[in-house]
């Protein structure tokens, strides 16, 4: 077994200032708003992906822990976060649900499992080898699960979910095994989804065909999102793309890092990456956010739940074992951290 440092790490909350307080003067307020935490830190296995409902029930899953109970796989319902153990070995690169369930997560060999009424079920796929990097549905009984190769930008697939069956899609071009690996899918209903890979590939479903849309860069793009009319996508060498409808174009700011994940709700965006590299949207433009914590390893996702609160995973993921999962929270909840119970 792989030594791993302890997970067991303080939270990480934004000290108030001390106030000197003599004779004539008054204490003064502790300051109030939103503030970064590291909820955890060197867990033994990254966190990969984050998706929630609300800040009362948040997911997070991720890499094989290598302790023999599979995937880190953690639930927060409002008061206590939980893993899971969800009977199987492996990474588990993604996770995306519904209201009320299910959940599906996606990772290596093909392995789709789905999670409702508090079991996990492995789910048969079309394939057993390559990862699915990512999962997003429009409604349980239509899910998209897409991946490849990875370390190669080969072996590209998009597989469908329609309630009964997994199954590659008859629509996906047929030159996608071989020159590209799809890394994430996202999309505003069921006729308007998109798929983001190498080689900056950007793919659209419009209901009825898929089809390839020009991308202004060649670098790999590893996630896409958006709202209010606009999506994003990021990827490598700080690339970060939006579209409001008129074709994408870049809208990274000088000296971007690369940037991994990428969420948005409303008006704000965020995403995150490399080195705990942090960018939000304001104003219209991308720029760097100084969280205050001492974090160097990379995130890979981030989610935003409906009270503006931003959830950040990460470790090291760049090369295998994936370990030392962080979760980083931004927002004014009072979240809290450091601990968990175990549920087989």
């Amino acid at each position: 077994m792989i030594p791993r440092r302890s997970w067991l790490a303080a939270v990480v909350v934004a000290a108030a200032t001390l106030v000197g307080c003599g004779p004539g003067t008054e204490p003064q307020p502790t300051p109030t708003g939103p503030s970064w935490a590291q909820l955890f830190s060197e867990l033994p296995g990254a966190l990969i992906s984050v998706w929630g409902t609300d800040a009362k029930n948040v997911w997070a899953v991720g890499g094989d822990a290598g302790d023999g109970d599979g995937p880190m796989t953690m639930h927060f319902d409002g008061t206590r976060w939980t893993r899971h153990l969800t009977g199987k070995q492996g990474d588990l690169w993604w996770v995306h649900g519904f209201e009320g369930g299910p959940l599906f997560m996606g990772g290596t060999k093909g392995q789709i499992l789905r999670y409702e009424g508090g079991a996990f079920e492995p789910m048969a796929t079309p394939a057993s080898a390559g990862t699915i990097f990512g999962i997003w549905g429009a409604a349980p009984d239509d899910v998209w699960a897409v991946g490849g190769a990875g370390s190669t930008p080969t072996g590209g697939f998009l597989w469908h979910y329609d309630g009964k069956t997994w199954s590659p899609s008859p629509l996906a071009p047929s030159t996608l095994a071989a020159e590209a690996t799809v890394f994430k899918a996202w999309g505003t209903r069921a006729d308007d989804v998109w798929f983001v890979g190498t080689g900056g590939l950007i793919l659209h479903y419009d209901g009825k065909a898929i089809e390839k849309v020009e991308s202004p860069i060649q670098e790999t793009l590893f996630t896409v999102n958006g709202a209010s009319g606009r999506v994003y996508a990021v990827g490598a060498d700080g690339v970060i793309l939006e579209n409001a409808g008129a074709g994408w174009a870049s809208a990274a700011p000088d000296n971007a890092r690369q940037m991994n994940g990428v969420a948005a709700l409303g008006d704000d965006a965020f995403a995150v990456g490399v080195y705990g590299g942090v960018m939000r949207r304001e104003g219209g433009a991308w720029k760097a956010v100084d969280t205050g914590l001492s974090f160097q390893d990379d995130y890979h996702g981030v989610w935003l739940d409906p009270d503006g609160g931003a959830w950040c995973v990460g470790g090291q993921i760049a090369a295998d074992p994936l370990v030392e999962g962080t979760l980083t929270y931004f927002g004014e909840a009072d979240i809290p951290g450091s601990t968990f119970d175990t549920v087989k």
